[in-house]
């Protein structure tokens, strides 16, 4: 789309959702829309003369691959935060201000949920890129971590809204074989993407290591990756005469995870999804035999083991959950998936 708005003092075109966080940098950055204010003479010729390409050249230098840039979709700090980095901290144009997240090491502390409490307490987390690991420590003085999640395995991803906070970063790491989450947040917003772009900061370089023949272009989007997608379904057990049971699911690129929780820290068992050439396949609806009263709207999913059979609460549900199934099993499998589907553990 268009975009509608504008910042005169800085000479870019933006969209509406970006003219809000502009508006709260009001000695950077005053918007005004295109169509609806009236526009001085002046203001006109800066942003003539200036417009997005060149901003884009004065304050996006040195931006480094790891960088996290935020698309649309993207939740509202990363998006204020990018926008501040870029004009505010200008850190693209000044390397030394990228010292945070691109020094290889970073401690601090960070507000994580208890596992079993569910409480939000303190804690000093450590991300270290020597020593391939980001952990944390359950006392300020402890001499032992109380995990260790190396780095070749870590994720993370920002749930403002499953977490119930602003900053909420979600961090995972497979803990044999078997995915597990922690829930951090930070009061302060350039504090949490920090945290982010620093964990992306040392996979991407334990990742140059690992593939050394590998470009730029291939290792970003391996660096952290989005959830394809998240919701509540109903699924029955192998045998499918133990009744549906409602749980929280996370298709996690092709491991399906599903948790009694949205914030437990493990799941209650992980399916791995395949590709069509490997025998999976996805169906709408539900075998004809399937007993137990569920949510009307099935999903059955093939493997070369056994179905999997979930049902979805609204028909828009069952469409988009098909759609993200479909997009894993229309993807030929890579060698190292080969390995992960044989070590596969789900719990029934």
């Amino acid at each position: 789309t268009d975009p509608d708005w504008a910042s005169f003092t800085l000479g870019v075109f933006i969209c509406q959702r970006c003219s809000g966080i502009h508006r709260n940098l009001p000695q950077i950055s005053r918007v005004k829309s295109v169509m609806l204010d009236s526009w001085l003479t002046p203001e006109v010729e800066f942003i003539a003369s200036t417009g997005n390409n060149a901003a884009k050249d004065k304050y996006e230098q040195k931006i480094p691959p790891f960088y996290y840039r935020p698309t649309h979709t993207d939740c509202q700090l990363l998006q204020e935060q990018w926008i501040r980095a870029r004009y505010e901290r200008k850190e693209f144009v000044h390397v030394e201000k990228q010292e945070p997240y691109s020094a290889g090491y970073r401690e601090g502390f960070l507000w994580k949920r208890g596992r079993d409490n569910g409480q939000f307490l303190s804690r000093k987390f450590i991300l270290s890129e020597r020593e391939g690991a980001l952990k944390y420590f359950n006392k300020h003085d402890a001499r032992e971590p109380k995990a260790i999640m190396k780095i070749h395995t870590l994720n993370a991803t920002f749930q403002p809204t499953k977490i119930g906070h602003p900053n909420g970063l979600q961090i995972t790491y497979l803990k044999d074989n078997s995915t597990r989450n922690i829930f951090v947040y930070h009061e302060d917003g350039k504090e949490m993407v920090d945290w982010f772009n620093g964990i992306r900061a040392a996979r991407f370089h334990y990742l140059q290591v690992a593939f050394p023949g590998a470009s730029d272009a291939d290792l970003v989007p391996k660096l952290t990756r989005n959830y394809i997608k998240e919701g509540f379904m109903e699924k029955t057990g192998p045998k499918q005469t133990e009744g549906f049971k409602k749980r929280w699911f996370t298709m996690d690129d092709r491991r399906l995870m599903y948790f009694k929780d949205p914030l437990d820290a493990y799941a209650r068992g992980e399916v791995f999804i395949g590709s069509k050439e490997n025998s999976y396949t996805v169906l709408p609806g539900l075998p004809p035999s399937t007993q137990g009263n569920h949510w009307k709207f099935g999903i059955t999913i093939v493997t070369p083991d056994r179905k999997f059979l979930f049902a979805c609460e609204t028909e828009e549900e069952q469409r988009d959950w098909i759609a993200a199934f479909q997009k894993v099993v229309n993807r030929p499998m890579l060698p190292q998936e080969y390995a992960v589907e044989a070590h596969f553990k789900h719990k029934p």
